[in-house]
């Protein structure tokens, strides 16, 4: 069978890896189901390309195995009897239909053509045949994909049938190295940029793969798709339809007064959480928590609450999931690497209810820093939450950081590391906005001998006349003076505070911190 040949005889251990186990899916599934109940769901595109052969391979394999044979089948290895079914849409690329009747002709596939939409075709389709279980080239990372398992049944309110995902875990290098290894046939479009194929509607040549022509030639020129750099980037040439920009609309921390002035809503605010049994039984002190602190108000953040979970991942999902809604960026350290107290990610992954999956550009990365100890279908660390994961590249860092949505994971262990992430983290900012730059914080502090409960009440009033500082009282210690800090993007507002706090009391009862 010569997919099975250019897969064994192949270098890259990778793909041999997971042809073998979507190879193990496709026989597990024949062996549960009979050919009759079992149907292929086609549609043209590379993932269902790399399936027919897969198929193709996983049938023969198995004939193999249930006849006891030495290999010499070309009756089944030229037939392929599972039923293939193929929806057929007005919105479709000419150059996908071509191709798939193509396939139907070259590989003798018994084609059913539906033209419905895909629930409605399927009903049909299952209320006329015994069909139990579906193969589908699905892919994490695909937006059907999330919560599916290699065996998955449908979803509720849809026809009854076991989905049968073999490529799951492929990732869009594997499904390359899989076409061109093999040297099989692909849809046209993909040497043409296209990258991820939908509709006519929809999809356009990737513009990652653009060719920059000095020519005068009118028609821009695209690499093939097998030349995408970052395979996470496939979807580009998807045109989405994007919300209107929100801007100037942040929340804002002050005394508890909510209806403060428009210049305030220029605020953002961060969420800290640290991660670390260590940290709650006492053994080690939490510097990193302060130090990133710091950090965010001096690019003018406002941090609203510093948290210390336990390392687990129940622990660390209830605390994402209470401050994501309601702050800019969460920033979240410790817990991150491959030991078993190591839950952060996962926690993270649960808080927004996708789950873990292998990532491959990031595994390369840890491939290349600890070496072929890092497997693909054995590290753990390579596992990041499912679809909502961006990877924060910088050339400094031997690791990319981790973003998910508005949460930022740092894998730093101390004030050291975590100073040389910011640094790298603020250079982003500069080139992409990764951080909302605001107006930096100016402050003010006041020292008094005055007791708590002299100052009490003429503070409390001191807060509603000025909702838009941060006014803060503290002691290094109960025999030493009291401490009022006056925090806030107007010098001169402040400035007010401070004389009205001055005006409540005789002359002399407060001295300048400089």
């Amino acid at each position: 069978m010569e997919i099975d040949k250019a897969i064994r005889e192949s270098d890259d251990r990778r793909l041999k890896t997971k042809y073998k186990n979507a190879i193990y899916v496709i026989q597990r599934a024949l062996s549960l189901y009979s050919i009759e109940e079992v149907a292929f769901s086609f549609n043209g595109g590379k993932d269902s390309t790399v399936l027919l052969h897969l198929l193709r391979a996983g049938y023969y394999l198995h004939k193999v195995e249930q006849s006891d044979a030495n290999g010499d089948l070309t009756d089944c290895e030229l037939t392929f009897p599972i039923r293939t079914i193929y929806f057929e849409s007005p919105s479709a690329f000419p150059e996908i239909n071509s191709f798939t009747y193509e396939m139907a002709s070259t590989y003798g596939v018994q084609m059913d053509i539906i033209r419905l939409d895909f629930k409605s075709g399927l009903e049909n389709l299952l209320k006329a045949k015994p069909i139990r279980a579906i193969f589908l080239g699905v892919r994490i990372g695909d937006p059907t994909a999330v919560g599916q398992e290699q065996f998955s049944p449908s979803s509720p309110g849809w026809p009854a049938f076991m989905r049968v995902n073999p490529i799951l875990d492929w990732s869009y290098r594997d499904v390359w190295a899989f076409l061109l290894i093999c040297k099989v046939h692909y849809c046209s479009l993909y040497d043409q940029g296209y990258t991820s194929i939908g509709s006519i509607h929809d999809t356009v040549p990737n513009a990652l793969l653009s060719i920059n022509n000095s020519t005068n030639s009118s028609k821009e020129k695209f690499r093939p798709a097998y030349l995408l750099p970052d395979g996470r980037l496939e979807r580009a040439g998807r045109v989405k339809k994007l919300p209107p920009p929100v801007s100037g609309h942040y929340s804002a921390v002050s005394n508890g007064v909510k209806d403060v002035d428009s210049h305030q809503n220029s605020m953002v605010t961060a969420s800290v959480i640290a991660v670390g049994d260590e940290i709650l039984f006492g053994t080690v002190e939490d510097k990193m928590g302060p130090s990133l602190c710091k950090k965010l108000h001096s690019i003018g953040w406002t941090v609203s609450q510093l948290a210390v979970v336990r390392n687990d991942i129940d622990f660390v999902a209830e605390e994402v999931e209470r401050w994501k809604p309601t702050s800019d960026m969460v920033f979240i350290y410790g817990g991150v690497g491959p030991l078993p107290s190591d839950v952060t990610v996962a926690g993270v992954a649960k808080a927004f209810g996708v789950r873990m999956a292998p990532d491959e550009d990031f595994e390369e990365y840890l491939r290349h820093l600890i070496g072929e100890k890092c497997t693909g279908d054995r590290n753990e660390m390579a596992q990041l939450p499912e679809g909502i994961t961006e990877l924060l590249h910088h050339e400094e860092l031997p690791v990319p950081l981790i973003k998910c949505q508005n949460v930022i994971i740092l894998t730093a262990t101390n004030v050291a590391e975590l100073e040389q992430q910011w640094g790298c983290l603020i250079e982003l900012t500069r080139s992409s906005g990764l951080l909302v730059s605001t107006e930096p914080f100016v402050s003010k502090r006041l020292t008094t001998f005055l007791s708590d409960v002299e100052t009490a009440q003429p503070l409390s009033k001191l807060c509603l006349e000025f909702p838009d500082i941060h006014i803060g009282c503290y002691r290094i210690s109960r025999s030493e003076p009291l401490i009022i800090s006056f925090e806030g993007k107007d010098q001169g507002r402040i400035e007010a505070a401070a004389e009205a706090l001055r005006k409540k009391f005789d002359s002399g009862a407060f001295s300048e911190i400089n």
